[in-house]
């Protein structure tokens, strides 16, 4: 899975591309859960979407920062909803929110070299 956007020192976002930069196909849009208590903070993972609070699919970010101004109900009365923590690895993230990024038409911190999710998890 394709890391496009990295913003240094707040978020990773992947999940809606594929290796050549291609929309990815979706499932239906889902709900938005914001409301579950949980809080957008380093380290934990949650959904990406667009101005429609329930347009999630299939991007997804992980927080570099307490970025608790997206919990809900956040500045547009929704939030975005944090589904997940990455409990290992956090060597990589840390490395992977330095990559050096660029302007690329509809990305705006495009890593220059492309990185890629290979294997995650769900431990329960």
């Amino acid at each position: 899975m394709l890391l496009h956007r990295v913003v240094t020192g707040q978020l990773i976002q992947g999940g809606g591309y594929d290796g050549k930069l291609q929309p990815r196909q979706t499932r239906a849009r889902i709900k938005n859960e914001a409301n579950n208590g949980l809080s957008n903070q380093p380290l934990t993972v949650a959904m990406a979407r667009g101005a429609d609070p329930d347009s999630a699919t299939s991007q997804f970010f992980i927080n570099l920062q307490n970025n608790s101004q997206l919990d809900y109900p956040s500045f547009d009365g929704a939030g975005y909803c944090v589904f997940g923590k990455v409990i290992d690895g956090e060597e990589t993230i840390a490395r992977i929110s330095q990559a050096e990024t660029v302007q690329s038409g509809i990305f705006e911190a495009l890593p220059v070299k492309p990185i890629t999710i290979i294997n995650a998890s769900v431990n329960n």
